[in-house]
């Protein structure tokens, strides 16, 4: 009833899962990872055991092809799972079980795994795993949805589309630094599941991204006048403190304080004031 890939990135900080099903709300179940340690999906009859059971055995160093060998081993219901997992290191791993409804498979490689089953063929996998690979100078988040969007396109459940969802951690990659849940985006109920996640994450990456610092211009000369001229129309007056203190109120309103660096301002943050700015005049 789903598909899924589980993935790390190539430096290894970060760890995710991408999952699309004509289920409602497979993001809420079928993923789980933890920062740098590891990611599994958990599918077909799934088994919500696995995602902690996995993620202990994955922590103590066990290799995801033994972490998959040992949870099915243990587990009675086994035939009708499928599983994948993907470790610190090395390849990935995945299980599909006899009783899983056809077309059901997956497979995997160094730091991926993908399955699926109630599929259109053998070829949503294929495609899955293409992008994947053809996608490694893409962030993490990016190229587990490119991967995604690619098996969704080559016909994904051959039930139809309902969820899809994308989970990676980062070791304090989350808001502010507070927590490891660098993306965490679900769509539970959706006619067009898998592009409504690319509109999310294209949201949250705006939202909650880290700015480049190669990319970041001077708060001084023209541009203040400018961004200060663009904070007055959006009700955001400079005064005493100075335009970086004005632009960190309106960015706060925003949503953007992620992106903001003292004295300096993102090509991102300054693309949307101007946006929006004159709609507030």
């Amino acid at each position: 009833m789903t598909f899924s890939i589980v993935g790390r990135s190539a430096d290894g900080r970060q760890h995710g899962v991408a999952v699309a099903s004509k289920f409602l709300a497979a993001g809420a179940l079928v993923p789980a990872a933890a920062a740098e340690v590891g990611a599994l999906a958990t599918q077909a009859h799934l088994n919500l055991a696995y995602r902690e059971q996995g993620l202990a055995l994955l922590r103590t160093g066990v290799a995801a092809a033994d972490v998959v060998a040992g949870l099915v081993a243990a587990d009675p219901g086994r035939d009708d799972r499928q599983l994948g997992v993907v470790g610190a290191s090395g390849d990935g791993a995945t299980w599909t079980g006899p009783g899983c409804h056809g077309w059901a498979g997956g497979q995997a490689g160094d730091g991926w795994a993908a399955q699926g089953n109630i599929l259109a063929g053998p070829h949503v996998i294929d495609a899955v795993r293409d992008a994947w690979l053809a996608g490694v100078a893409l962030p993490l988040p990016a190229r587990l949805l490119a991967a995604l969007r690619a098996g969704d396109e080559a016909g994904g459940d051959r039930r139809g589309r309902q969820s899809a969802g994308l989970f990676v951690v980062e070791r304090r990659g989350g808001y502010a630094g507070t927590g490891d849940s660098l993306v965490d985006l679900r769509v539970d109920d959706h006619p067009d599941p898998v592009a409504e996640l690319g509109r999310l994450l294209d949201a949250h990456t705006l939202l909650f991204g880290r700015p480049d610092p190669a990319t970041l211009l001077d708060l001084a000369g023209p541009l203040a006048g400018e961004v200060a001229a663009l904070l007055a129309g959006a009700g955001y007056p400079v005064g005493a403190a100075g335009v970086y203190d004005a632009l960190d109120s309106w960015a706060g309103v925003e949503n953007l304080e992620q992106r903001l660096v003292p004295g300096r301002i993102d090509p991102i943050v300054l693309a949307h004031l101007r946006r929006t700015a004159p709609d507030r005049a």
